[in-house]
């Protein structure tokens, strides 16, 4: 699995920080560069839920056999695609097999943690994906310099290998379904309302994504590639302890300090417009972003039931991969009008707002889990640590 995930990031972060560059020299906007992951993302979003499901009805390694070859024939495409909008336009198709990617291996690997190990679990695992954003947009510039054609080949490829990786993944037993799981439908709505914090933080994360390179480049700072690859280096550094403390002192404590550092690591961006300024921001929020994701999911797995974990992580994708979408479609038009600064200070106050909103959902959310999931009415230790904390 972890072999399997590195080769998908690997090839989409090749082509998420190239893609504004080549839709720029097409004759596109700032604002049509961003619409890029923006679109994708979207597309992947509203989708997640529909394949999160699937995943869960007829298995997660036929979605991701299924998703990678179809991905393989979109980066041809986008090789031999001459006009922006027609690129904009597959990529919104593009977005609904990405959303079976992710969503059906993170229900496959879910399955296959203890749950006491599951923080530690998915933050391993998310190492694959932190290593390959951390090498993936120095080679995508490193092959962009050779043109557009070449770099989609490649990631074309690459989406083959992930293929193959998929086809030697043993199949897992699924569980059939029951009529109360008809009755609840296609999507998991109390981790819908949660996964919004997700939303909040991942604004900035979409903008990021697309426009640290320009962000960059725009003030001289080289390589352009910088601050994703340090970024990388410091969720690689940190995201295996983080996760280990969120087993053993709960899932709670530990995303709490991460929505404070994600806001503060934005705003260093937002501040300052220089090499050490961008070095602080990665290393800031890289720590809290990194460590967010793990924790968050291993907290919502402890509440959903096991033939659910794929309209679970559905759910989270939506949530998170809404605010990554709109974070790079409104950073793009926000730098366009007001600059950089702004467009991060925006991304910033929205983190603000994370903290605040996911203390007031979680209540909701964690008493509709104790009387919906049998045998797991006991949220004593939760209860502690949520009174500690407020």
């Amino acid at each position: 699995m972890c072999g399997f995930t590195f080769t998908v990031f690997l090839s989409v972060f090749q082509l998420l920080p190239t893609a504004p560059f080549h839709i720029l020299a097409l004759g596109g906007s700032t604002f049509e560069s961003g619409l890029y992951l923006g679109l994708l993302t979207y597309a992947s979003a509203f989708s997640a839920p529909l394949t999160g499901s699937l995943a869960d009805r007829v298995g997660s390694r036929r979605i991701l056999m299924t998703s990678s070859l179809t991905i393989a024939a979109f980066s041809v495409a986008y090789a031999v695609i001459p006009g922006y909008r027609v690129m904009l336009s597959l990529t919104l198709i593009h977005g609904v097999f990405w959303s079976g990617l992710l969503s059906a291996s993170a229900s496959y690997l879910t399955s296959m943690l203890p749950e006491r190990r599951r923080a530690e679990g998915v933050s391993y695992w998310g190492l694959s994906s932190v290593a390959a954003v951390a090498v993936g947009p120095s080679v995508g510039f490193w092959v962009f310099q050779f043109g557009w054609r070449p770099l989609c080949l490649v990631a074309a490829a690459l989406n083959l290998v992930m293929a193959m990786i998929a086809w030697h993944l043993p199949p897992q037993t699924l569980t059939s379904s029951t009529p109360r799981d008809a009755k609840r439908g296609i999507l998991e709505w109390r981790v819908l309302i949660l996964s919004f914090t997700l939303f909040l933080y991942s604004f900035g994360y979409g903008g990021i994504t697309s426009f640290t390179a320009l962000y960059a480049d725009a003030f001289g700072i080289r390589p352009k590639g910088l601050y994703l690859t340090a970024l990388a280096i410091v969720m690689l550094v940190t995201r295996p302890v983080a996760g280990r403390l969120g087993d053993r002192l709960g899932y709670r404590r530990i995303f709490l300090p991460c929505l404070v550092l994600i806001a503060a690591g934005l705003a260093c961006l937002a501040l300052g417009t220089t090499r050490t300024w961008m070095l602080a921001s990665a290393v800031i929020f890289g720590t809290g972003f990194g460590t967010a994701y793990p924790v968050f999911a291993a907290y919502v797995m402890k509440h959903v039931d096991a033939d659910r974990r794929g309209a679970a992580f559905g759910a989270i994708l939506a949530a998170f991969d809404t605010g990554i979408g709109t974070g790079s479609t409104t950073a793009g038009w926000i730098i366009g009008r007001y600059g950089f600064s702004a467009a991060f200070g925006t991304a910033a106050a929205l983190s603000v707002l994370a903290l605040p909103y996911f203390l007031l959902a979680d209540r909701l959310f964690s008493r509709r889990a104790s009387t919906t999931i049998p045998g797991r009415g006991d949220f004593s230790n939760e209860a502690a640590e949520r009174t500690q904390v407020l």
